[in-house]
């Protein structure tokens, strides 16, 4: 049995409460994953491209506010 389904097995015996608990942890933990991921792409230049060309769309007035 892989790690994966040993955790669904895990998580369907947790009682609401604590599924409540974990999803909230988890819901935490994957958005500070995120984060750290697309710190980690615009730090080595992975984003560049998609902010100049945001930038370039911009500056010819094809964006709005919002």
């Amino acid at each position: 049995m892989s790690q994966v389904e040993m955790l669904e097995q895990t998580v369907k015996q947790l009682s609401p409460g604590e599924r409540a608990a974990f999803r909230s942890w988890f819901i935490e933990f994957d958005a500070a994953e995120w984060d750290r991921q697309i710190e980690m792409d615009s730090e080595t230049g992975k984003l560049d491209r998609l902010v100049q060309s945001a930038v370039e769309e911009h500056k010819a007035g094809k964006t709005k506010r919002i």
